[in-house]
């Protein structure tokens, strides 16, 4: 299976159909009165969907198993036509559009088992997929929306050439992803003043998103949190704690680092770890999502 362990759990939906065709009014007059010979068509199709959706991992080989959060099966009758919509909830790392398939699909062949005995010229049509909601895509940068980020390395070792950065190359590659320009990247010393100089610099020139990398932890050098915090007009620690949540859930060393985040005029700041892993399970953990921040700034609704 695809690896998803990198993915934060989110609300996602979906909605899938299929279309169920006899051949006779005789047959649809028969399941709307419950005369059907195997019982109840509606009833029994939607209990066999319910089922089916919660064993849709077992059926596809890739399928991860998931929580079934909301399962709803309808029926819409148009001519010879049945309808058949299966909408399907979970909070998780990957999506349930096979899961709504999968149900609407065994609805469907439920149907025609049942049917098959009244009416010879039944056929199963159009399952398709017909709505989705969730996951990185629904938070993803808008394509008009032109974001100029600049990534600093805060490392004495790598500054002096001792050491090769890779958190800094990791964060560029993530952002990159995204769609967002890099206006600059440097490495600097872990020094205060040179650290307040450079962020400075970015917020006058007018960049939208400056993330720094290194100097969050508790070594005697590491004062990266001390010089951004003070410079900091609007501080923002529901990204902090996300950050911090997501590592946690990876490494029981995530509780010591002392990742930052504000905002200074409508520049985004970010102080994220210092070790490669570190760094990029942070961009994981909080993109694409603070890109909303933008929008929001904009005084767009958070809906």
């Amino acid at each position: 299976m695809v690896d998803i362990t990198h993915k934060s759990p989110s609300l996602r939906k979906a909605i899938a159909q299929a279309i169920v065709s006899v051949s006779s009014q005789e047959t649809i007059d028969a399941i709307v009165q419950r005369k059907v010979p195997k019982g109840d068509v509606f009833e029994m199709a939607k209990t066999a969907g319910l089922f089916a959706a919660k064993r849709t991992s077992d059926m596809i080989p890739d399928c991860h198993p998931l929580p079934i959060e909301f399962t709803s099966i309808s029926y819409r009758i148009e001519g010879l036509d049945i309808h058949i919509h299966a909408e399907i909830h979970t909070i998780y790392k990957t999506g349930v559009e096979v899961e709504a398939m999968h149900a609407a699909s065994v609805v469907a062949l439920t149907m025609y088992d049942m049917l098959k005995p009244i009416d010879k010229g039944i056929s199963i049509n159009q399952i398709k997929l017909l709505e989705k909601k969730g996951g990185k895509t629904d938070f993803s940068k808008k394509e008009n929306q032109v974001i100029k980020a600049a990534v600093i390395v805060c490392s004495d070792t790598i500054s002096k050439g001792t050491k090769e950065d890779m958190a800094g190359k990791a964060i560029i590659e993530k952002l990159e992803k995204q769609g967002i320009i890099i206006g600059d990247y440097i490495v600097i010393p872990d020094e205060t003043a040179v650290i307040q100089e450079k962020l400075k610099q970015y917020c006058t020139e007018g960049m939208d998103l400056v993330i720094f990398t290194g100097g969050t932890g508790l070594s005697p050098r590491d004062v990266t949190p001390e010089a951004v915090k003070p410079l900091l007009e609007k501080e923002v620690p529901g990204i902090e704690e996300v950050i911090r949540a997501y590592g946690q859930q990876r490494t029981p060393y995530s509780m010591l680092s002392r990742s930052v985040a504000g905002l200074i005029g409508e520049t985004l700041v970010l102080a994220l770890p210092g070790s490669t892993k570190g760094a990029a399970e942070s961009m994981d953990a909080i993109f694409p999502a603070v890109l909303h921040i933008f929008k929001v700034m904009e005084g767009a609704r958070h809906d």
